[in-house]
């Protein structure tokens, strides 16, 4: 498949993702179950993710959305951009980071330190992909989907220059 100027080969499929975004979900209906947690879902990758997530979270929590920015094109700019912040007040609540994809840990670093002045009784991260290669900063990844290269993916919510956001499976980059 091609993208712009780069081409793309199928690397999870829809059926993968959706077996794992469960297990990932019962994990967390179990270890939150009298926690009351809010999701909190770093836009624009996780959108689809944190949709299918939330519907299989069966005990009660909240959902909320924020969006930053580390990306230029293909890697990561090292710089975290804050761009929409969260409005509910979440100090000495239970927190689950929603994200597409860890690589550098600079955007969960940010968060981490934001949800640390805002008083929270806990933080987690919940991500589809995890590239545990690239990984920068110290933050604990517990709940992740797949541990994957650090080739460039997208779909699934993921994107190259706006466009592949809504396949179903995730491609990586041929080389």
């Amino acid at each position: 498949m091609k993208i712009h100027d780069k081409t793309f080969e199928p690397f999870i499929s829809a059926t993968e993702i959706d077996k794992r975004i469960k297990e990932l979900a019962s994990e967390l209906n179990i270890d939150y179950q009298d926690k009351k947690p809010i999701f909190i879902a770093v836009l624009n990758g996780s959108f689809i993710f944190a949709a299918d997530l939330i519907r299989e979270i069966h005990i009660d929590s909240e959902i909320s959305f924020i969006k930053v920015a580390s990306y230029e094109a293909m890697q990561s700019t090292g710089n975290v951009k804050h761009l929409v912040g969260l409005q509910e007040n979440v100090f000495n609540r239970h927190i689950v980071i929603v994200e597409d994809i860890v690589d550098s840990g600079n955007t969960l670093k940010h968060i981490f330190d934001m949800m640390d002045r805002l008083g929270v009784a806990s933080v987690e991260v919940v991500s589809l992909l995890f590239k545990k290669e690239a990984l920068q900063q110290n933050i604990p990844i517990k709940y992740y989907g797949f541990d994957i290269p650090t080739k460039f993916v997208l779909g699934f919510g993921l994107d190259y220059y706006g466009l592949g956001r809504n396949l179903k499976d995730i491609y990586q980059l041929k080389e």
